[in-house]
């Protein structure tokens, strides 16, 4: 491994320990040259890359990144931690990973995503819905949001609101 600030060959593993749910390993080296330290991550390399197809049938390679950045937009200025919206954008990679395609459809991703911003926050699902069903007017936002007034009922009938 060579160091990111001298550019030495040569280091020596303090600690490694798992990381990211035990998909990687993460480890703390010093330098043996210039004795700064520094982190790495060894990961699993994926023989399959997914590619994700867009609505006008382009592909591009599939981006966690991406994922995660769509998400953190649609809670701008919400009470969501975003270790819970990684956490959602784990769920959903592991799900796509699962089920074996190389190719999954930009429309498939965004609708596992909106269910599980569904069950973090609902005015962040709705605004990231919002983009993702490209709503025509606001009469598509309005039966929108009244989708998510009857399931937060039926999951909790007569208590108010479910998520708060």
């Amino acid at each position: 491994m060579r160091c990111p600030y001298c550019e030495a060959n040569k280091d020596r593993v303090i600690d490694s320990r798992p990381a990211e749910n035990g998909k990687a390993i993460r480890r703390r080296r010093e330098c043996l040259n210039c004795s700064k330290r520094f982190t790495t991550y060894e990961t699993v390399e994926e023989t399959t890359k997914l590619v994700v197809v867009k609505r006008d049938r382009s592909r591009v390679p599939f981006d966690k990144a991406k994922m995660l950045a769509g998400l953190e937009a649609a809670c701008y200025k919400r009470p969501v931690p975003t270790r819970r919206l990684q956490e959602a954008v784990d769920h959903v990679t592991e799900e796509l990973r699962r089920t074996g395609q190389r190719e999954i459809d930009a429309e498939d991703i965004g609708q596992r995503l909106a269910e599980q911003l569904r069950t973090i926050d609902q005015v962040a699902y709705v605004r990231f819905a919002s983009v993702y069903k490209q709503f025509r007017d606001l009469d598509d936002l309005i039966e929108e949001v009244r989708g998510v007034l009857e399931m937060n009922e039926r999951l909790s009938p007569g208590q108010g609101k479910l998520f708060r």
